[in-house]
């Protein structure tokens, strides 16, 4: 039998970016752990399909909402839609995220604009849409996906960069405000996991190179980031808050 601390039976999750790669493994998790969950993207053919899978097999809710991140009267609908849907969301799971490479002296407006947008801003109004809700039962995780690049850097990743070492202040800035009301902020930082973005953006040989980068000589598939998410997002994580958790397979540690 599974450990308590990690059972989610009874909570609510919202997960945004839902329809695939790491969103989609996490809402699988959760519902896995026993959480109704309902999942977002701009795709609703894409957000069709993922909600079958997610909820394959299992006696939870599974509910989805196409919404663009960008559109900030999307974003508040998406938010007021969930607590209807769902009831309300104890758990949420800013995920969604875009990343156009860019030199620092050949960033567009337009592309800047969109990628804070997408990247930062909504996650600011997601949270602070479901955060009344989360106070008034005293009880709450908020999970940003941030990167390893929000601890380091990447060349031309320039927005990205910016936008996920802000999602580690905004959690930790946000951890002190709701902490009194136990609600708990945190930041994972995924390394090399194999999903959609990397596989469009890099080649072969950049490929290799992040592999060869870690520990265990591999890329991640998106399930190995279920583990650490459910422990943040569920009793397990209790006396964590303010965090930014990197699961990077040991690269962080080859300085050389």
């Amino acid at each position: 039998m599974a450990s308590p601390l990690f059972d989610l039976s009874g909570k609510c999750a919202l997960v945004t970016g839902g329809s695939r790669g790491l969103g989609k493994a996490m809402a699988r998790g959760f519902a896995e752990a026993g959480a109704d969950v309902m999942i977002s993207s701009r795709n609703a053919d894409e957000l069709r399909a993922a909600a079958a899978e997610i909820g394959e097999g299992l006696s939870v809710k599974v509910e989805w909402m196409a919404a663009d991140m960008a559109d900030r009267a999307q974003v508040r609908a998406l938010a007021a839609e969930a607590e209807v849907r769902l009831g309300r969301v104890d758990i949420l799971v800013n995920n969604a995220g875009i990343n156009n490479p860019q030199a620092i002296d050949e960033i567009t407006d337009e592309v800047w604009d969109r990628n804070v947008e997408v990247d930062l801003t909504s996650v600011m109004g997601l949270t602070r849409a479901l955060v009344p809700g989360m106070k008034a039962r005293r009880w709450g995780r908020i999970l940003h996906i941030s990167s390893v690049l929000g601890v380091g850097g990447r060349l031309k990743r320039n927005v990205y960069c910016a936008c996920k070492a802000a999602l580690i202040g905004l959690a930790r800035a946000s951890a002190l405000d709701l902490g009194p009301y136990g609600i708990t902020v945190n930041c994972l930082c995924p390394g090399p996991f194999l999903t959609d973005m990397p596989g469009k953006l890099l080649n072969d040989e950049e490929k290799k190179y992040f592999a060869d980068r870690t520990a265990l000589k591999r890329w991640a598939a998106p399930r190995e980031l279920v583990g650490p998410a459910l422990m943040l997002a569920s009793e397990a994580g209790s006396y964590i808050t303010g965090e930014a958790l990197v699961v990077d397979g040991g690269a962080a540690v080859n300085t050389l």
